[in-house]
């Protein structure tokens, strides 16, 4: 079988970094002395123990020696391991940002431990790593086998990455959710906390990390002979493929290692090998090594940091994950020959008549409402509400279905706006990050306010969303990066947002509780100001829209023909942009950051032939509409009595769907 990656540039020039820089080792060695110092002081600043004093000092030992000390080895062992990771995955991918968090590795190998712990009590008997690998495995496969169609071209696995991150992230809040507060606890182990009681994780690290190491050296030869073309590596011997899953292999299994023992550590794979590069690394072996140091250097300095700060509460792995998004900002300029994922934008034939297209809509989402407040099921089977039932059920099913037509409405709409703004047809308020920045202010507002209304947690998402959206745009048009790079920003946003927000989960109050539930999108506590606010902002905010639709045709043509015809750049983007921010924050506080309704609604009205941006916007926004009304009726009584969250649900089919789009050759149309 013809290799995808026949026709691929070597590593040099897929990731082509700026000159070295100078004086490397003595950088190296100035970033460990200062997290020995970091190490130290937090030794030293542990609190004086009360009673007495023999007493307290054998307690302080105790906790030195059995607690302190081992966090220190772990922070050093599960750096190195992950920074030897991303190195493999970068180098056999030829993907400068691969790594176990972009690749889904840590994500998948997260979910299956959350699920074994939580669904499978059998799989509790087998050992954590075992399970852990599974799920990373399965993860990472499928990342590959998605990208295998299209070369393993950069952008595409790392979009199919992050998606696959998306659900499983999704589908472990759902889990934890749903078995109460008193399992929260996962998702404060999941995000990373290095916490020891004892020897034994250390050292567990330690055997599976020599072990790794010396398989890597082992596989010095087969990473140099595949920079080269996959023709020229076969004619030196080199079994291609067996050798290329045999380097993913290794990489996953240092991957769910860690998340094994530890949880989730963010984008230390990915900044380790970077900064190698940076440094002058060149060569496999120079990469491998240097990047294995750098790892544990960057992990012990954050988890330094941590200490020193007082903040020490705050998983490590959630503060790692704050400087990933940055980071892979500051990537991006240095990806070359990086392709743009040629999506297939579906253009069914031309409506000739788009307002008959719309009452069609329209009728068909009336229909779905009306079966979603009619339609359940209890105990005694499937019923027809009707009368004095319909009475009962009304306070309760009324407000929900009216709040999830609302954010779907909203979010399809929001998601035509993005797409015509970036002039990326993939771009969506969950992918760009806009909901995650949502999140972003609703967790400032729980973390600022006692008890804020919902009028105040609804004006904080909207804020979030706005900065998060004007900061792509902004930095999009500072820097002159195409939609490709632009996706790769919001994505990157969205991974810096969600670490934010596993920070203040990491509390464990009612307050992370609360967050952890609008991370699911749940739909079951909605009350009727909360569906009334919604439905408020529908009516407010798309209406007017309509006026723009001269600006939804011209902005994708690019701004020198946006400006030749006479349309005010500034003036339109912001428009438009503050209206997709308030419509997309208003969405999320309902239905959570991870629906990507705001995908799938205007590509399906594109695909129903409605081309013009009035049109498509009104059809997505039904479309999105009945999509979560759907989407909720099914969480409700698919699995009765347990209610699937919305959010949840229409993840699981966004997420297959944006995995479709990315497997279509090049289409036609805008």
């Amino acid at each position: 079988m013809r290799s995808p990656l026949r026709r691929r540039p070597p590593v040099a020039d897929v990731a082509r970094l700026p000159r070295p820089l100078p004086r490397a080792p003595l950088a190296v060695a100035g970033l460990g002395l200062l997290a020995l110092v970091l190490c130290v002081m937090g030794l030293l600043r542990q609190p004086t123990l009360p009673g007495d004093p023999a007493t307290a000092r054998a307690l302080e030992q105790v906790v030195l020696w059995h607690s302190l000390l081992p966090r220190a080895v772990v922070a050093l062992l599960a750096g190195a391991a992950l920074g030897l990771s991303g190195a493999l995955l970068q180098r056999v991918l030829r993907n400068p940002i691969a790594d176990p968090s972009t690749l889904g590795i840590a994500s998948g190998a997260q979910l299956a431990l959350t699920a074994s712990a939580l669904l499978i009590p059998a799989l509790a008997e087998w050992p954590r790593e075992v399970v852990a690998l599974m799920g990373g495995v399965t993860a990472v496969g499928l990342v590959l086998m998605l990208g295998w169609k299209r070369g393993l071209e950069p952008v595409t696995v790392v979009l199919s990455g992050m998606t696959i991150s998306l659900i499983c992230a999704a589908l472990s809040s759902a889990l934890v959710l749903a078995r109460g507060e008193y399992v929260l606890s996962l998702f404060v182990w999941g995000a990373g906390s290095l916490h020891q009681q004892s020897w034994a994780p250390a050292l567990g690290l330690a055997w599976r990390f020599a072990i790794g190491l010396v398989a890597a050296v082992l596989l010095l030869r087969p990473l140099s002979v595949l920079t080269l073309d996959d023709s020229s590596a076969r004619s030196l011997g080199m079994a291609v493929n067996g050798a290329r899953l045999a380097i993913i292999a290794l990489a996953v299994w240092l991957a769910a290692s860690v998340v094994a023992l530890v949880g989730v550590i963010g984008f230390v794979g990915l900044a380790a090998p970077a900064f190698a590069r940076l440094s002058g690394a060149r060569t496999p072996r120079a990469q491998l090594l240097l990047a294995t140091l750098l790892g544990a250097l960057l992990l012990w300095l954050t988890d330094g940091l941590v200490q020193v700060a007082g903040a020490d509460a705050l998983p490590t792995g959630a503060a790692t994950g704050l400087i990933g998004g940055p980071l892979l900002l500051w990537l991006l300029p240095r990806l070359k020959h990086v392709q743009r994922p040629q999506v297939a934008t579906p253009v069914g034939r031309r409506l000739a008549y788009p307002l008959r297209g719309l009452l069609l809509l329209a009728a068909g989402l009336a229909l779905l409402i009306l079966a979603a407040l009619l339609v359940g099921r209890s105990y005694g089977g499937w019923q027809f509400a009707t009368g004095a039932l319909f009475e009962a059920l009304a306070p309760f099913r009324v407000p929900r279905v009216a709040a999830a037509a609302a954010a779907g409405a909203l979010l399809g709409a929001a998601g035509t706006l993005m797409q015509r703004l970036t002039g990326n047809p993939l771009a969506g308020p969950e992918v760009l990050g806009v909901s995650a920045g949502a999140g972003v202010g609703l967790s400032v507002v729980l973390l600022l306010l006692p008890a804020p209304t919902v009028a105040v947690m609804m004006g904080g998402s909207a804020a979030g969303a706005l900065v998060a959206l004007l900061g792509i745009l902004a930095f999009a048009l500072a820097t002159g990066f195409g939609p490709e790079r632009r996706l790769l920003g919001g994505i990157a946003l969205g991974a810096a947002s969600l670490a934010f927000i596993s920070a203040v989960l990491a509390s464990g109050d009612a307050r992370a509780f609360l967050l952890l539930g609008w991370m699911a999108g749940t739909t079951d506590r909605v009350g009727s100001v909360e569906a009334g606010a919604a439905v408020g902002i529908v009516l407010l905010l798309v209406p007017p829209l309509l006026l723009a639709s001269r600006w939804l045709d011209i902005l994708p043509l690019g701004s020198t023909m946006a400006r030749a015809l006479g349309v005010p750049l500034l003036a339109s983007r912001l428009l438009l942009a503050l209206a997709a921010a308030l419509m997309t924050a208003c969405a999320a506080f309902i239905v959570g950051p991870l629906s990507l309704v705001g995908l799938i609604g205007p590509h399906l009205a594109r695909l129903s032939g409605f081309a013009r941006g009035a049109h498509q916007m009104l059809a997505a926004a039904l479309i999105g509409a009945g999509l979560m009304v759907l989407a909720d009726w099914l969480g409700r009584t698919l699995a009765f009595p347990y209610q699937i969250p919305v959010g949840l649900f229409a993840a699981l089919v966004g997420g297959p769907y944006l995995i479709w789009l990315l497997q279509r050759g090049p289409g036609t149309g805008a």
